[in-house]
């Protein structure tokens, strides 16, 4: 019994500056992620960008370096990485694949709200569509004409031509 007690506690000895290390990494790596949260989100709002497009840039700097600080915590007690991070980029490469139209819609949301071709209040024509921009978000922007409800996908505001027949915004530009 003592032997055991003996060889636990060199084992606890051996561990204890790992683990203590991988705490330290994943508060710094969470602090980290805190605070360029909080950086890139007072620069959108010192930029006057949409709040939707803050959040979404924020929040995703922020999984990237908590996911970056569990990798590099691993690394440091000894896990081999390299094939938990070809798993993560095979993974993303068919979560990718698999929700392209998503995804093409997320990202051509984000260039839509970055670059502001037309705005909220303005009317435009897209693909035979009329209508005046009712909201603007990640994945659709929903247009009102004359009484309906037309939901286009972002992908579409982006590859198509877009006739802005009253530009009610121009002096915000």
């Amino acid at each position: 019994m003592n032997i055991i007690i003996q060889n636990l506690l060199e084992e606890a000895y051996l561990w204890l500056p790992k683990v203590a290390g991988v705490i330290v990494i994943l508060v710094i790596f969470y602090i980290l992620s805190r605070i360029i949260s909080g950086a890139i989100h007072r620069l959108a709002t010192r930029l006057s960008l949409d709040s939707q497009l803050s959040f979404f840039l924020s929040c995703t700097s922020r999984i990237i370096l908590i996911v970056l600080g569990l990798v590099t915590g691993l690394g440091t007690l000894g896990v081999d990485v390299s094939a938990l991070v070809a798993g993560l980029g095979l993974t993303g490469f068919a979560l990718g694949f698999a929700l392209k139209d998503t995804i093409s819609n997320l990202l051509s949301g984000v260039l839509i709200l970055l670059y502001r071709p037309f705005k909220v209040g303005n009317t435009i024509r897209i693909s035979g569509y009329t209508g005046k921009v009712v909201s603007i978000d990640l994945r659709y922007t929903e247009l009102n004409s004359e009484g309906n409800k037309i939901l286009i996908p972002n992908s579409k505001l982006f590859t198509d031509p877009i006739t802005v027949l009253n530009n009610n915004h121009a002096s915000d530009r």
